[in-house]
């Protein structure tokens, strides 16, 4: 396995401390048939359960990754970079985070004896840095957005810290995919025909697409984003020549759910999110605070405590399919993760 340039194709070893290429494009994973991601590293990482749902006339298939140790999906993605890190040597890791990659990232790095520094915006909940310091992380909090904190975790990493971000780091997307298997394997090795994924910086959607595309072939992919942060509806739009709806997206008035995991203003790999959503012949669909709330509420009642940004999936999938769906289309709302996060 090796990183290699988007751009100019040149050749990185998994270990660089680079955060991207020299020429500016960003890293992708190269990995032979033989590669295998190593599985030393392990804090209870599970095959989530599918469990059935009717919301709003319609039934979908709910994939519980709010269950996993640290609360969310992002417990793949760790796993898979911790690991190989822990496998070459790494000791010290560092990243932005809003909270859920960076527990998910803390835990693990605890689990392997790493020393792990995740840079937080001053505004996250208290909540999120009690969980980040229980796993031994170091917390910098840092004044202004997520942004400014990613900037901040850019300025110190120098040559000792090695960069875990899932915008940047490949290895968490190869973790990812591994929720793409399990799906198959869950309904039998058929391909669902709708998932709705909640799509920030695009770790879910990317691995989804990935998974699937080693299963050899892809479900429609619903991403799904706040009607006040839309980037990749917006470049969606955009692609299909859709001007009104361009404009209309552009100038709506920024919602009053402002979550940093779901609401990213410019995420790394916009281009692959949106070639990953056309090539499934897929969507993407903006949803409102109301909207989420309800889908929330609605979990709630189904015996399900999620996240708020957990509920996007949900809230989305209703409003793709107002007047019902067919009844052998299998539509699948991951739940992201947990309520108790905050």
């Amino acid at each position: 396995m090796y990183f290699y340039c988007e751009k100019c194709k040149k050749q990185y070893p998994l270990n660089t401390h680079a955060i991207r290429c020299s020429c500016g494009g960003l890293f992708r994973l190269h990995k032979d048939a033989e590669d295998q991601v190593p599985q030393t590293v392990h804090i209870g990482h599970m095959v989530t359960p599918l469990v059935p749902m009717q919301a709003g006339g319609i039934d979908v298939l709910l994939k519980l990754e709010n269950l996993q140790p640290t609360g969310s999906y992002k417990d793949r993605g760790a796993a898979a970079l911790v690991n190989v890190a822990a496998s070459l040597g790494i000791e010290r890791i560092a990243l932005d985070s809003a909270g859920y990659a960076g527990a998910s990232m803390a835990a693990y790095a605890a689990a392997a004896g790493m020393a792990c520094k995740v840079f937080v915006p001053a505004g996250v909940p208290e909540s999120v840095v009690q969980q980040l310091t229980m796993y031994g992380a170091e917390v910098v909090r840092v004044a202004g957005t997520r942004m400014d904190a990613c900037a901040e975790v850019k300025r110190h990493l120098g040559s000792s810290w090695y960069y875990a971000s899932p915008a940047y780091n490949p290895l968490f997307t190869e973790g990812v995919k591994s929720l793409a298997h399990e799906l198959y394997e869950q309904l039998g090795g058929k391909v669902p025909e709708y998932i709705f994924v909640p799509a920030g910086n695009g770790g879910l959607l990317m691995g989804l697409y990935l998974g699937f595309m080693e299963v050899g072939r892809l479900p429609r992919l619903v991403a799904v984003q706040s009607d006040g942060c839309a980037p990749l509806y917006r470049a969606f739009e955009e692609a299909k020549g859709i001007a009104g709806n361009r404009a209309a997206a552009a100038e709506a008035p920024a919602s009053l759910f402002d979550d940093p995991n779901f609401s990213i203003e410019r995420p790394k790999r916009l281009k692959e999110m949106l070639f990953a959503v056309e090539s499934s012949g897929g969507a993407v669909v903006t949803v409102t605070e109301e909207e989420l709330r309800a889908a929330q509420r609605a979990l709630g009642r189904r015996g399900v405590y999620a996240e708020l940004s957990a509920a996007a999936g949900l809230a989305a999938a209703q409003k793709f399919f107002p007047h019902g769906k067919p009844d052998n289309y299998r539509v699948i709302v991951p739940v992201t993760g947990s309520g108790f996060k905050r």
